[in-house]
């Protein structure tokens, strides 16, 4: 099938469920001390939105497994998040998933996904190698990195193991977990998903912008190369009226551009 016949493709609807268990397994997965007990204790629990995420991961992979782009090649190149109200601790979410563009990049396509609820709304942009050169039109540019010296700056160190524990979360690609696969994409060892290292950031984030990690409203973020687990990310961050604009790093290489998040402030 041409890519632009892909557009406004329906990938159906989904009911999916989840428990306290499953909101307290993905905030530890992300990065939330023990301590927090908000985020752990299912008696004080706030679930993150960035946890819906897991829930509606479905949708790209059918894209993919329909035969829109080489699931081999293929990369999650953007994440964007949109909250309407917070989850709850527990329940049902039906979620509907459709193909909103196909942006032609030359050599490449990038197929954006929507999944939308009463919840949330989320954008998958899936870079695709080999499917561009069809005509049409190239998309918006990224965002560019915010002029003059951040307003704040922090770092966080991942952990050896986050990655086998994210993949329990619902994205168990092989590439996050097996040597051999890693290999055959071209990374040197397994990578931690890029949704765990968007989302690990928001919780300093929010830390200080005087806001909990629950009252996340906007997220958005470009993954710009891999992050590997245990590696230490140091976060730069812009005040941009009610947004914080932000870059991530590992060695002096930016992992994470365009880097965007709100966040409900409560007094």
């Amino acid at each position: 099938m041409d890519q632009p016949q892909w557009r406004g493709r329906d990938l159906g609807t989904r009911t999916v469920r989840y428990d306290d268990r499953d909101a307290i397994l993905y905030a530890l997965a992300v990065g939330a001390p023990a301590t927090d007990l908000d985020l752990v204790f299912e008696e004080r629990l706030r679930v993150l939105p960035t946890f819906a995420l897991t829930r509606a991961q479905w949708a790209p992979d059918a894209l993919g497994e329909a035969g829109a782009f080489d699931v081999a090649t293929a990369v999650h190149g953007s994440q964007r998040l949109r909250v309407h109200r917070p989850l709850p601790k527990e329940g049902e979410l039906e979620l509907t998933a459709r193909v909103a563009e196909v942006w032609d990049k030359g050599t490449a396509a990038v197929f954006e996904v929507v999944v939308e609820c009463a919840y949330f709304a989320a954008t998958w942009s899936i870079f695709a190698p080999g499917r561009g050169g069809f005509g049409g039109e190239r998309g918006p540019s990224a965002r560019a990195r915010p002029d003059g010296p951040p307003d704040l700056e922090f770092t966080l160190d991942t952990e050896p193991e986050q990655a086998a524990l994210y993949r329990l979360l619902g994205d168990r690609h092989h590439l996050h977990i097996d040597p051999e696969a890693a290999k055959a994409a071209g990374m040197p060892r397994p990578i931690l998903h890029g949704l765990c290292t968007l989302a690990a950031i928001t919780l300093p984030l929010a830390r200080r912008a005087g806001a909990h990690p629950a009252g996340l409203v906007a997220l958005d973020g470009r993954f710009a190369a891999p992050v590997f687990p245990g590696d230490r990310i140091h976060v730069s961050g812009w005040n941009d009226g009610e947004d914080l604009l932000f870059e991530a790093a590992v060695d002096g290489t930016t992992v994470i551009s365009g880097g965007r998040a709100q966040f409900r402030v409560t007094t």
